[in-house]
Order: C-alpha cells, then sequence, then structure tokens
C-alpha cells in the first residue's frame, strides 16, 4: 500500500513534468520545497526530469567561464563564509593583480573555449582606483582576446553602474548568497536589499544579471526553497549554484560540507523554478559531488560551468570539465552565438 509521503512525492513530480517541461513555467517556492523533502530513491527520476527540462528550454549548449581575481582579500564586509574578508583570522591576504597578469589570465580562459572572463574583486563595492583598474584592464583584454566580459566588484552606485555599462560590460555578477530571511545569519555589515538594489540597477542599465549563492550554509531547507523563489522573483540571466566549502578562520569554518545528494537535488529543484535561466556549476562542487556528482549534475539542469580555479579555492583542472562536455556530447556555446 502506498504511503501519504510517497504519494505526495508521484503528484510534485507529475505537476513538474507539466507545469516546467510541458508549459516552460517554473514552481514555486511551495513545489519547491516538496521537490527538496523528496527520498533519495526519487533522485535519479528528479534528476533526469531537470534535464529535460534543460534541454527543452535551453538547448544542450554549455556555457563555460572563468574568473580571475583582481583584488583579492582585506575586504571590509563580514560575509560569514568568506576568507576574503579582512575582519577574519583567515589565511587569505590583500593582493592587486597587474594588468598584463589580468591579460594572460583572460587569454588562457579563452583557450579553453569559454566565452566570458569574469573580473572579481574582494571589496564592499568599487571606488577610483578599482574602477580606473577595471577600466585599463577590460582595454587591455579587448586589444589582445575575444571574449565576453564581466565584472563581480560588489554593491554599486548608479553612477558605477552607467560608468561599467560604458566600458562594455556584458554581464554584472552580485550574489544574493542566501535566502532573505537567512541572510542576517550570513552577513551583518550590509543588507539583503543592498544587494537587490544593485541588480536592479544594473538589469536597468542593459547588463545582463548574474545572481546565484552558496547552499549549505546552515539555511533550513525551507530556506532553501525560499532562496530558489527569490531567485525567480529577480529573473537573472544566470544563476551560478556554489556549494558551502568551509574556509578555515572565518566564522562558519566549522560547519559541514552538504551531503551529495541534497546538493544534486537542489541542482534539480533550482533546474525546475528557473527553466530557462544559464544555471552555472560554481565553486565548492569539488568537494561537495566530486567527479561522479559532476557528471550527474551535468545530466540533472547544469548547462554552464566555471572552469579552473575559483577565487580562493582548486577547482577541477579546465581539461577534466572540457573532458566531460566531450564524454556527454555537450558542445561548448560559441562566442559567435553570444554577441
Amino acid at each position: 500500500m502506498t504511503s501519504a509521503p510517497d504519494v505526495v512525492d508521484l503528484d510534485i513530480l507529475a505537476t513538474a513534468r507539466d507545469q516546467v517541461l510541458e508549459r516552460g513555467e517554473g514552481l514555486s517556492q511551495e513545489q519547491v520545497l516538496e521537490v527538496l523533502r523528496l527520498g533519495d530513491d526519487r533522485l535519479e527520476e528528479l534528476l533526469a526530469l531537470a534535464h529535460d527540462v534543460r534541454m527543452k528550454w535551453c538547448g544542450p549548449e554549455v556555457e563555460v567561464e572563468g574568473i580571475i581575481s583582481l583584488k583579492t582579500g582585506g575586504c571590509p564586509e563580514d560575509c560569514h563564509f568568506c576568507s576574503q574578508s579582512g575582519l577574519f583570522q583567515s589565511p587569505v591576504r590583500a593582493a592587486w593583480l597587474d594588468i598584463p597578469s589580468l591579460v594572460e589570465a583572460a587569454k588562457q580562459t579563452a583557450k579553453t573555449g569559454a566565452t566570458e572572463f569574469c573580473i572579481v574583486a574582494a571589496v564592499r563595492g568599487p571606488d577610483e582606483k578599482l574602477l580606473a583598474q577595471v577600466a585599463a584592464g577590460i582595454e587591455a583584454i579587448r586589444n589582445e582576446v575575444d571574449i565576453q566580459i564581466a565584472c563581480s566588484l560588489g554593491m554599486l552606485t548608479q553612477e558605477q553602474v552607467d560608468q561599467l555599462a560604458a566600458m562594455g560590460v556584458h554581464r554584472y555578477n552580485h550574489n544574493l548568497e542566501t535566502s532573505e530571511s537567512y541572510f542576517p545569519n550570513v552577513v551583518t555589515t550590509h543588507t539583503w536589499e543592498e544587494r537587490w538594489d544593485t541588480l536592479r540597477m544594473v538589469r536597468e542599465a542593459g547588463m545582463e544579471v548574474c545572481c546565484g549563492g552558496i547552499l549549505g550554509m546552515g539555511e533550513s531547507v525551507e530556506q532553501r526553497a525560499e532562496f530558489a523563489a527569490n531567485l525567480a522573483a529577480l529573473e537573472p540571466d544566470e544563476v551560478p549554484l556554489n556549494f558551502f566549502n568551509p574556509r578555515p578562520g572565518t566564522p562558519f569554518g566549522d560547519l559541514d560540507v552538504l551531503p551529495a545528494s541534497e546538493a544534486l537535488k537542489s541542482v534539480a529543484a533550482f533546474r525546475l523554478a528557473l527553466p530557462r535561466t544559464i544555471l552555472r556549476f560554481a565553486g565548492g562542487r569539488e568537494i561537495t559531488l566530486g567527479d561522479l556528482g559532476a557528471k550527474q549534475g551535468m545530466l540533472g539542469g547544469i548547462n554552464a560551468v566555471i572552469v579552473g580555479n575559483y577565487l580562493t579555492t582548486l577547482g577541477r583542472p579546465a581539461e577534466s570539465d572540457l573532458d566531460l562536455l566531450v564524454d556527454l556530447e555537450m558542445p561548448i556555446k560559441a562566442l559567435n552565438a553570444t554577441l
């Protein structure tokens, strides 16, 4: 005899197949929560549905991106997961990257087949010096490398948004990091609303919006569903999904890593909430999922990857990810298709 929870399980996947796969309408917060509560015995079925949704509404192409830190460490904010905060006793120290190194990093990224190169800085928001450095870096890269340029420079004023748009920045990343209700447990030096305001201005200026966060920072499953709904309301062009990787010396340094099954369930649930969005594998997938999990994620809704290393942690070798895409017969998105 079928138990009540199993009936709910069957209902939500049947509903998702009709609502998301057939009609392209993302799941609501309550529906995402039902998906996240599915038993592990339903994981394979869930991932297969998420993959079908990705293929129907996004296609088979995978967008590849590389990232580089222009300014590392010394950030005045207290994001509890981040080793770049100057407020914690973490091993990361402030450092700047020069322009020739930035250009070389862009060249190496382009050689992987990546169409996107993101310049990142550990700051609350950019000052004049940083913006001048970014402008010089973008000009130098454009002179030598055919690649789209994205930026992630913290919270922005309207004037700074306009400056970046004028520089030709293609996409701006600013993560909400977690749900609105859990955010005060993660950051106290600024608000969730301040981040949201930056994203609103970026969209209004005509740049693409890249916004995601980190799963597994102690949030409840209900708050994870809330976060998916927050992102769906924002309607970003891209959502990078990071999985928490504990950093020594930070307030969250002793938290446990998210179980692989929970991480994969989250990948699929976010795909079902955001059927048309670029959903990108980002930091922490190596420690959370390993090689097998990476393959499952690519077959469970993911359609973009960051290759190489992250800002303060090591990633998989770029060749490993590219080989995986070949193995899965997933073509890398061409640059001329993004222009």
